[in-house]
């Protein structure tokens, strides 16, 4: 009874539907998981990056050099320094062709840095839809594997005389497991997909504040170097 209710034994034993079932929800189970430790990763390097060129921008540096910095450090840095990047690109670019209006100097660089940050926030979603696909269709797709493994567990029971629990158990087991293994594959899943959802939803809030905030830091020097004309 016990060698029968082995996992290892009840899969080699399954029917190749179930079979099927089992290897499909572990191998997206392992992608899953690969895609959990890139994106942590990921995330808590590109926070670490916004906090260090936070830091340097509220520290008093001057726009130019932190421009300066973020081109050398183009690709490498956070995504605070490549929205600022951006808004600062398109004002110096407009500054060299002579565009004197104010309303239209912010309005370029606004305009540059919101097509960054839908970017970034891009980038920073990249996989997501995988997770929750993986979160919301593993559990109905181990529950086929289980209906089809009853079903065939049944089908064999026909042909017998007597049915006792001892051979009834091995087929129903054998269904279960499919279950079991597409739960194992969405739990993980969903738990990533709500938690990597929050932290890019705070970042992409902060980058929106940071944008508001550069704008405001761009209209003070346009209007102070209008009264100085």
């Amino acid at each position: 009874m016990n060698q029968d209710l082995n996992i290892v034994h009840l899969l080699l034993n399954a029917s190749w539907i179930v079979q099927l079932v089992v290897l499909v929800l572990l191998s997206v189970s392992v992608a899953s998981w690969a895609i959990i430790f890139g994106k942590s990763a990921t995330l808590r390097r590109i926070s670490h990056h916004n906090s260090n060129f936070e830091r340097d921008f509220w520290s008093g540096a001057s726009l130019n050099d932190l421009y300066n910095q973020a081109q050398q450090a183009e690709g490498q840095g956070g995504s605070l320094q490549r929205v600022f990047s951006a808004g600062m690109r398109e004002f110096l670019k407009l500054r060299e062709r002579r565009v004197q209006d104010p309303n239209v100097l912010l309005e370029g660089a606004q305009r540059a840095m919101r097509v960054s940050n839908q970017r970034e926030v891009d980038a920073l979603e990249t996989f997501l839809p995988f997770l929750g696909s993986v979160a919301s269709v593993s559990p109905y797709v181990g529950l086929f594997g289980t209906v089809w493994g009853i079903m065939h567990a049944f089908t064999g029971l026909a042909a017998l005389q007597n049915v006792t629990l001892a051979t009834v158990a091995p087929g129903i087991a054998e269904a279960l497991v499919a279950t079991a293994i597409g739960l194992f594959a969405a739990i993980p899943a969903v738990l990533a997909f709500n938690r990597f959802s929050a932290k890019i939803d705070r970042m992409s809030n902060h980058m929106d504040t940071f944008m508001d905030e550069f704008s405001n830091i761009l209209q003070r020097n346009l209007n102070a170097q209008s009264a100085a004309k």
